[in-house]
């Protein structure tokens, strides 16, 4: 479940990929018991995905759910899962809430924005060298989020940080870049999705800004080049707490993936199809070892520890992952390949 065709669907088609692709070649082994894959597009909207989520269990009877994709609509929608007691994992939704609710089957594949912002914040001063830092939101659930974490983080590392937000359903962002360009920043951190952050990142580089510009997950997609304009992206930063490994640097596995996601879709592995294949393989694995009704596939996923394509899947009592990586991200011409770990990554 999540933003199939809306302006952010970029970041989700990739893991409806990964988890489609897991499960093909789950069923192509002819197993006892062969899955049944449906996708739900909330266009990652809390009320569509409420809705989504009443059919999912009520008609089609759903024995569990990968997503949903975003983090405002996880919010709307485990409540309603828990109560019909039906296992979730995200591949992608990082707001540190989630994770603070008590949830018993909710679960997410991904570092939350406490890690990510960590991470973010270490790459910021000890790479970037930053002595100055400007965080923006667009002021949603998640956006908001990882910038205040990102400009807690940073100022307790001895960074000055100023703050502003801006409407995401607006396209002039004068007054955040004036006040960005005022501050004189080494660094313009936003959180948010692509869509606004290709905007935004286009303004600043009009308006003369020279520093860096970097976001997180939610503006890991080619997108955010489009958006920007390739000329005005390049070199802009990107953090997440997700793997694009089409080469297999990390791990043998990532690199069969790859090959075998160019081969089924014709498109390069990108921003959570890793952690979609991974989240539909915490199921299969639970359907491999005879679970098949939602409470026993729940009480399997707790038990898993798995290497996945990406990272090891296992989770804590409260569904997070226990892996704690975050990763960096470059734009290159019209490609966002990957830096390295935030602890080492370098600034090219």
């Amino acid at each position: 479940m999540g933003d199939l065709t809306g302006e952010n669907s970029g970041l989700v088609i990739p893991p409806k990929q990964g988890a489609q692709l897991a499960i093909e070649q789950y069923n192509a082994t002819n197993p006892k018991v062969k899955i049944k894959f449906k996708t739900y597009d909330s266009q990652g909207k809390p009320e569509q995905a409420t809705t989504l989520a009443q059919g999912a269990i009520k008609n089609d009877k759903i024995a569990g759910l990968i997503g949903p994709a975003f983090s405002g609509e996880s919010q709307s929608v485990a409540p309603i899962l828990e109560e019909a007691k039906v296992p979730s994992v995200s591949p992608s939704a990082t707001n540190i809430t989630l994770g603070e609710k008590g949830w018993k089957f909710w679960h997410r594949v991904v570092a939350d924005d406490a890690v990510q912002s960590d991470g973010a914040a270490n790459f910021l001063v000890n790479s970037v060298k930053a002595k100055k830092l400007f965080t923006v939101s667009d002021n949603q659930d998640y956006g908001k989020g990882l910038a205040d974490a990102i400009g807690k983080a940073a100022g307790s590392k001895g960074v000055q940080t100023q703050t502003d937000a801006v409407d995401d359903k607006a396209t002039d962002y004068s007054s955040t870049v004036n006040k960005i360009n005022q501050f004189k920043p080494d660094a313009v951190y936003f959180g948010g999705y692509y869509a606004v952050a290709g905007r935004l990142f286009k303004q600043l580089r009009e308006a003369g800004y020279k520093g860096k510009m970097m976001s997180g997950d939610g503006s890991l997609a080619t997108g955010l080049i489009e958006g920007a304009g390739q000329e005005n992206a390049q070199g802009a930063l990107l953090s997440c707490g997700c793997l694009i490994d089409a080469e297999g640097k990390t791990n043998p596995k990532a690199k069969k993936f790859a090959d075998d996601y160019k081969a089924k879709f014709n498109s390069e592995v990108a921003i959570y199809s890793t952690e979609g294949f991974d989240a539909a393989t915490a199921f299969i694995e639970a359907v491999k070892a005879g679970k098949t009704e939602p409470e026993d596939i729940n009480t399997f996923l707790k038990t898993e520890d798995i290497q996945g394509v990406g990272k090891q899947i296992k989770f804590a009592d409260n569904g997070e992952l226990a892996a704690k990586d975050i990763f960096i991200y470059e734009v290159k011409d019209n490609k966002l390949p990957l830096l390295g770990n935030s602890n080492e990554a370098k600034v090219s």
